[in-house]
């Protein structure tokens, strides 16, 4: 697939605008700073890009501001006293050096215990505990799975974790396969919960449609409620709304 990129402007805001084979226009609004980037089928001219876009500018600028206001952490040195989060707690984090295995333990609903071996670097520190964060979900998603395939009449292929830097999730419903992102593992259990049932109706209805949101709000009323929520949790250093 060839893909063309440029940059407008529009009523003072820049937007990136990338022309690619696809079917449909789509917008996007990113943080950190609220850069907005613009999908579009090489079919369309460039007033009808402009066209698009200025009508989307009231949802494109309460998006930005939504992301000027929200709590964000700042880059993790992974030493102790800094905020750490699991299941949508805060923790703070104590790094105790030693002897034995790397771990992370919870004391309490307010500690964070880090152990790690002598002089272990700060990606070393963290890497011990993105890969319990990965445990943890892991552990949590087989009866989420098989909780919401039951109530969505679907069997799912697979669930797997990864990282991700615009997604909170993404499905290949061709496959039935679906990737959740490991930071789904700092967020309230209602919020991975939502992105996994979120993932699964992308099988049936691959676009955000009346179709779509009728399917979620069948399975899941509330998922409005939870997705604000999921979209308020502290963002780390790259995160998005989803």
């Amino acid at each position: 697939m060839t893909i063309s990129h440029a940059i407008i402007r529009v009523n003072g805001i820049p937007i990136e605008v990338v022309r690619k084979d696809i079917r449909n226009l789509h917008v996007g609004v990113y943080p950190p700073a609220g850069r907005v980037r613009v999908a579009a089928p090489r079919r369309l001219t460039d007033d009808a890009v402009r066209l698009a876009i200025v009508s989307r500018l009231r949802w494109i600028r309460r998006h930005q501001a939504a992301f000027v206001g929200q709590e964000r952490q700042s880059m993790r040195e992974m030493v102790t006293g800094e905020s750490h989060y699991f299941s949508g707690r805060r923790y703070r984090l104590r790094v105790e050096e030693g002897p034995g295995s790397a771990s992370v333990v919870l004391r309490g609903t307010r500690t964070m215990v880090l152990q790690v071996p002598p002089g272990a670097s700060r990606d070393a520190r963290e890497a011990v505990l993105h890969s319990w964060y990965r445990r943890q979900l892991r552990e949590q998603l087989p009866p989420l799975v098989t909780k919401w395939e039951s109530k969505a009449g679907i069997v799912v292929a697979d669930v797997r974790i990864r990282k991700m830097k615009t997604r909170w999730g993404s499905c290949n419903a061709s496959v039935r396969r679906i990737w959740l992102n490991l930071e789904l593992a700092k967020k309230a259990p209602a919020c991975l919960e939502y992105v996994l049932v979120h993932e699964l109706v992308h099988i049936y209805e691959r676009r955000h449609t009346e179709r779509f949101r009728a399917l979620m709000d069948k399975l899941m009323p509330n998922w409005r409620l939870v997705r604000d929520e999921l979209n308020r949790a502290p963002l780390a250093h790259e995160e998005w709304e989803y």
